[in-house]
């Protein structure tokens, strides 16, 4: 059993009780293709066992949110989770939002949120925030492809539609655009709508799921991987098979490999007219 299922994770739960959910069904390992917060739901892609290979590949793919941004408030967390350390700010107007959101599209500079899994000296950031220590994290570059002010959601509350790349956090981009309208806001809601080729319309929640039905929400790793096919057999089969590189007449790039029974059989990648397996999925 190998493949994915598109998750819709609920708010308020772990990506990793998601991730125990479908192991429990599939009797699997089972991983995510990128984590969600606990406030946020959404879109969690879960790979069953070897198609958690793939998780590099995922985690770089473009993602789409739809944000709840609140103004005039800040929390140490910079979502509405943690604790309120400011109050009383100003809250913008639809114009002043828009008129600085050009800002924030292309390769920008972002500094992680303390509350993250960042990795600080062997430590995640959120324990050593937790446990009251001082530390700074060092800006690393993002990409946003868009940014759109969707409607605004109550008085001091704006919905954002965002298509970003991966490692990019919603909370920082909501704290770096309230800084740069000399104010303050958190994060009130996030829904991740898409991520890479799974989409928020074809999910499924996992308390839906059971052992009689999971196999019907599996999804074959190679539907989603967006390379061309390249067909082995006979003796060049049995060369990849043993970890070997054959000739082949593919341009340079990453392929689908299929072998001579028509099963799908990993990533391969053909460079300067040699073939080899990268990524075995069976």
């Amino acid at each position: 059993m190998t493949g994915f299922i598109n998750i819709n994770k609920a708010s308020g739960v772990s990506s990793a009780r998601e991730v125990s959910a479908v192991k429990k069904l599939t009797g699997q390992p089972c991983g995510h293709m990128g984590t969600l917060d606990p406030m946020a739901s959404g879109v969690l892609p879960v790979g069953i066992g070897n198609a958690c290979r793939l998780f590099d590949y995922f985690l770089t793919k473009r993602k789409t949110y739809l944000a709840t941004f609140k103004f005039g408030v800040g929390y140490d967390t910079l979502d509405t989770t943690g604790t309120l350390v400011q109050s009383g700010g100003a809250v913008p107007s639809k114009e002043q939002i828009r008129n600085v959101l050009p800002a924030f599209v292309g390769d920008i500079m972002q500094v992680p949120p303390k509350y993250s899994a960042k990795n600080v000296g062997g430590k995640r950031g959120y324990a050593l925030a937790r446990a009251g220590v001082d530390f700074e994290l060092q800006p690393k570059k993002v990409t946003i492809y868009s940014i759109e002010l969707v409607s605004q959601k109550s008085d001091d509350e704006y919905d954002f539609r965002i298509e970003c790349g991966g490692g990019t956090y919603i909370r920082s981009l909501c704290r770096d655009i309230a800084q740069t309208l000399t104010t303050c806001a958190a994060m009130s809601a996030l829904v991740r709508e898409r991520s890479g080729p799974f989409a928020l319309s074809d999910s499924i929640g996992s308390s839906s799921l059971d052992r009689e039905n999971i196999n019907d929400y599996i999804i074959p790793a190679d539907s989603v991987l967006p390379f061309e096919r390249a067909d082995v057999c006979g003796t060049e089969q049995k060369k990849l098979l043993n970890g070997l590189s054959v000739p082949t007449a593919l341009g340079d790039g990453t392929y689908k490999i299929y072998l001579e029974d028509g099963q799908f059989y990993g990533l391969g990648v053909a460079e300067s007219s040699r073939l080899k397996v990268k990524t075995k999925l069976c």
